[in-house]
This record gives C-alpha cells, structure tokens and sequence, in this order.
C-alpha cells in the first residue's frame, strides 16, 4: 500500500520504484586511488546519471595485501542484473586478486563486505569480513588477531605452494630437453589453452555488439574507466582463437600499425564456454565500415595507404636479434577492409589473425593450405592452385589482398582541391565495381 501525503509529491519512477520494493540509486561514495595520474578528484560524492529504463547501482574494488585493504574505486556502475535488489555491497567469489562488489541504493557502497558464501551475511556460523571507508584516509589495517591468525595459516600454504611450484618447474625444465609430443585429451579446450592474464583482476563489462564476423561477435566493453573490444568466440572456433592468441603472443608484435592486444579469457562452464580475445577498442571502427559512410581526401588516402603498407610490411618481416627474442615472418591469409581498424587520426591498424601463418628457420609452416581466406581478395593463380605454396608465395598473396583493399580506398577518395569528384553511385558503393589488377601468367615465380 502507497501512502502519499498532501504536499509531499513524488515522481513516477520513485513510486514505481517504491511499489517494487527497489532502492533508487542517485549517488555513490566516489573514490580514486589512481586520481593524479587519471587527474580527477580523489574522494567525494558522485551523483549517477543513466537512462531512465536503466538501474542505477553504486560499485566498490578492493585489494587484500597481507591483511591490509586498500580501496582501488569506488563510484557509480552501470546497469547490471548481478547488483539488482542487493542493498549491501558484498563479494562473494573465493579468493579473488581485486575484490569486486555492487549493490543498490544511496551511498551503498560506503560500507563493503566479503563473504566467500552468499549466506554468510546472515549466518552467525561463517565468518565475515567487514570494511568501511574511512574519512581521510587509505588503506585500512585489519585487526592484529586476524592478521596473525591469516599469518601463521599462510605460511605453510606458500611453502607447499613453493615446492609445487619448484617441482613442476624441473619438470617442465625437464621436459624441454625433449621434442613435445601431442596427445588426445577429454579437455574441451585442449592441452594449450593459453593463461587469462587480466580477467581475474579488473572487472570487465560488455557494453554492445559492433560486429558479426565468420569467427564470433565483437563487442565494446568497459574495463574500469577504458574501452576495450572483446571478441567472442564460440568453442567450436577454439583453433582461431588459440591461433590468434599464439601470433599475438609472438615476439616482436607490439607495432603502432598492428592492433593493440590485451589479453584472453575464457567464460562458461563445460561445453557451455565463450572464448574472449580482449583489444584495444576503436571508435572508427573498420575501414569498409569507413568508406561506406565516408569520403577522403588525397592526403587522407596517403595517410592511410602508409600506415597499412608500413603495418603489412613489418607483419612479414623477418628480425632476428630483438631485445626479447627473434620476430618470424607472419603471413595474415585473410588481408581485407574488414580486417583493417582506423584509429582516431586515421592511422591503419591489422586485425584479425586468426588464419595467420608464422614461419620460423628450421619449423614447418603448419597448415599451408593456400585457399583460405576470402575468395573475393584472393589472386587468381591461388584459385586455380596453380602456384607452389612455399612462404614467399604467402606473403605475396597478401600483397595482392591489399592491393585490392587500397583499390576499395582510391574508389572512395576525392581528388585534391576539388579536381575531381565522385559520382552519386560510386559514393553509395565503396566495393570494387571494375575488373581488379591484371591477371599474372602461370609463369610468374609465385
């Protein structure tokens, strides 16, 4: 039952918020542990602003250094089912590297609590740990008894836990010293399931799908205050994943015209499992998604023609005598508009490795099958398999691939200082309409 009384007036929201027993978030205890290098304020009140068929919630991370707790943010979060009608800020996963909560209501999350079992808040049986903001200052000690307590309990886990670690350390050592061999598992994701290096300490949320491709979907997604992209793949496409991870992972492949990786992760349980590759995440999105929504100019078209050739020819380069090792030649087997992001300014960025090839002195290629790819940008000979699929031959496959991508780019660019311009229809179409690049003789060396 609704009370109102004479000249109290409440809105809509607050009285449908009132008869389903919901708290209205409105603002949040702010706090920043990273202000000076992000420049914002340290501590205060932050109000929330959101959608009006959103919800609202406050958030609190945490980390647990040797029984001290220091406060990483606190603030305002967005709509998530996981905080709905929880009017406490409570972590409940075991152990984790940053504690994480969520919760409804005003300033919520001044107070935060860690329960390894969703019950113990209510159970006098568990123990449970409780924080609060102090006015002043960061991080908070916990009592001495309970330090001493996690002290002598930690010990002699972190000297097994060493000699676990020391022991599959000479097994590994000792293993290295033998050609690997590959055997069948019942894993569902294989022997080589690559670690997830960052999923475990930030919380990672998926905003929106910007794209369907033939691997998985990629979505923007917040990573504390960052954008990122996160590509999801389903677990019968773990092979492109785990080969994506693999040619990311090489050394060598940190490049400004390369697309910043992040990290992997894997979500799910079972057969039940999504397969995250985490990028860095730009706003222009591809450039076929680009050109069909813009036009550019001369030195545009210069800029980004550079930028891609600069990034294709450093993917193919052999260098030996890096600071971490010896880069191999890459071929990507799949060059298209699609698989090329423009940054802000502009600059070409390749995507998109999940059919690419590293070839190392002395290893085999792999898979060298040749027609792989997109049949629209591949050369003829390669339909016809009239060429000898050796390593230079791949590199060159990509090389026609981009060719056709800058003749996309020329089709959508306007001449300088107004020479020339483009037709209605050309402007509606950035795909090839013409014949593409010659085709080569079968005599060609590749």
């Amino acid at each position: 039952m609704v009370v109102l009384l004479e000249g109290s007036p409440i809105s809509t929201e607050e009285l449908w918020s009132a008869i389903l027993g919901r708290s209205e978030t409105q603002e949040c205890v702010y706090y920043n542990s990273s202000w000076e290098k992000e420049r914002t304020n340290r501590s205060g009140i932050e109000p929330c602003y959101g959608d009006k068929d959103k919800r609202l919630h406050c958030f609190a991370t945490w980390k647990n250094t040797s029984g001290t707790i220091e406060i990483v943010k606190q603030g305002c979060w967005l709509d998530d089912v996981n905080c709905y009608d929880s009017s406490e800020c409570v972590e409940t996963k075991e152990s984790p590297d940053v504690f994480f909560c969520c919760c409804e209501g005003n300033m919520c999350n001044d107070k935060f609590l860690y329960s390894p079992d969703t019950q113990a808040v209510q159970s006098k049986s568990h123990k449970v740990f409780y924080f609060t903001r102090a006015p002043t200052s960061n991080p908070f000690s916990q009592k001495p008894q309970l330090f001493n307590t996690l002290l002598y309990s930690l010990v002699p886990i972190m000297g097994i836990a060493a000699i676990v670690l020391f022991s599959f350390w000479m097994y590994r050592h000792h293993k290295l010293a033998y050609p690997p061999v590959l055997v069948p598992t019942q894993d569902p994701l294989g022997p080589h399931t690559p670690p997830s290096p960052i999923m475990g300490q930030k919380p990672l949320q998926l905003i929106e799908i910007k794209a369907r491709g033939r691997f998985g979907c990629v979505w923007k997604a917040q990573l504390l205050n960052d954008y990122v992209a996160v590509k999801v793949f389903p677990i019968q496409d773990k092979l492109s994943w785990q080969n994506e991870y693999e040619i990311y992972s090489l050394t060598g492949m940190k490049h400004e015209n390369l697309l910043h990786f992040i990290g992997v992760e894997k979500r799910g349980n079972n057969m039940d499992i999504d397969l995250w590759l985490i990028t860095a995440y730009h706003d222009n999105g591809s450039l076929t998604d680009y050109l069909k929504a813009n036009v550019v100019s001369w030195n545009e078209l210069c800029h980004i023609s550079q930028t891609l050739a600069r990034g294709l020819a450093y993917l193919h380069e052999d260098i030996p005598g890096l600071k971490d090792g010896h880069k191999p030649a890459v071929a990507h087997r799949d060059m298209k508009s699609k698989n090329v992001l423009l940054k802000n300014n502009l600059t070409a960025c390749i995507a998109d490795f999940g059919l690419a090839l590293k070839f190392e002195a002395g290893k085999s290629a792999g898979d060298t099958h040749g027609q792989v790819g997109t049949r629209r940008y591949m050369a003829p000979e390669v339909l016809e398999g009239a060429i000898n699929f050796q390593r230079d031959s791949f590199l060159r496959i990509d090389m026609y691939a981009m060719g056709l991508v800058l003749w996309e780019l020329t089709a959508r660019c306007t001449a300088a200082d107004g020479e020339r311009k483009m037709n209605a229809s050309s402007r509606c179409n950035a795909r090839p309409t013409s014949s593409p690049p010659r085709r080569l003789s079968p005599s060609s060396p590749w």
